[in-house]
């Protein structure tokens, strides 16, 4: 039995389903308006040394207004 290396591997897409979104429960990304971005949507802030993730995630809240937000995972820098 030989093996082949991976990029030999001759493959194919496999769809389970398709479906499309009801308008009436929300819309694409890109279809978003900047409140509904900024309600739903991520931030992405490469956080300079110094403040700490808290600072960040309270001056961006300020910024923009946002009675929430938050950060996933570490936003410290190297």
């Amino acid at each position: 039995m030989s093996f082949k290396p991976p990029w030999e591997i001759k493959r194919q897409m496999v769809e389970k389903a398709s479906d499309e979104t009801n308008p009436a429960y929300g819309c694409y990304p890109k279809e978003r308006n900047l409140k509904q971005s900024l309600d739903y949507g991520l931030i992405n802030f490469d956080k300079p040394s110094g403040p700490t993730s808290h600072d960040v995630t309270a001056i961006v809240r300020r910024l923009v207004g946002a009675s929430k937000a938050g950060h996933s995972g570490t936003l410290e820098g190297f």
